[in-house]
């Protein structure tokens, strides 16, 4: 049930970036909400893994693999709208793979991604719920007042300056614990191949 509504997130994902991109205003107020929910969902297959004890290495995979997509997608989506910089796709994508690619190392020892971490601090800013949840928020708040941006753009006024500037302010705040983040998995993760090397 868990793997289902995260691969839900897919098609999703792209029926918002159809709405976005080609929608009128009134569907990109919808486009809003769906992204909200979207965002949410991936609250709920990690809610519904632990409640029906179904958490497994292929859920976390599949998890992270839709988290990522979804992350790239939307930055790349509204760095081409205008909407943010080029440099905060480059940034998360760089990130990313080179978190990933450390990261696929130990996956195949059968450790899942929060399981690489060893340090107290690494733990609260990687795997904690709370650290998560507020990465989440600040996404998933990047991305709605973005769209609501987009969506209000025509009627250009001190509304639109409001929701741009706070989107604006999410964005940043999101990289910034995208990197705050990616840190402690890549110390750790560098210092673990070392220590198997020798």
């Amino acid at each position: 049930m868990a793997n289902i509504i995260t691969i839900s997130r897919f098609p999703l994902l792209f029926i918002y970036l159809g709405l976005l991109y080609y929608g009128n205003q009134a569907l990109m107020l919808w486009d809003v909400l769906l992204i909200i929910i979207i965002f949410n969902l991936d609250s709920l297959d990690g809610w519904i893994a632990r409640k029906r004890n179904e958490a497994s290495l292929l859920g976390s995979v599949l998890d992270m693999a839709t988290d990522r997509t979804l992350e790239y997608v939307l930055w790349v989506a509204y760095a081409h709208l205008g909407l943010i910089p080029v440099l905060v796709p480059i940034i998360v994508l760089v990130r990313g793979t080179t978190v990933d690619a450390v990261r696929s190392v130990q996956l195949k020892s059968g450790r899942s991604a929060f399981n690489q971490i060893h340090s107290p601090l690494s733990k609260f800013l990687v795997s904690s719920r709370f650290t998560r949840a507020f990465y989440g928020i600040a996404k998933g708040s990047a991305a709605a007042f973005l769209t609501l941006a987009y969506a209000l753009q025509s009627n250009s006024g001190s509304w639109f300056n409001l929701v741009y500037q706070t989107g604006l302010i999410f964005t940043w705040v999101s990289v910034s614990l995208c990197i705050i983040r990616g840190l402690p998995v890549l110390i750790e993760g560098i210092n673990n191949l070392q220590a198997t090397r020798e």
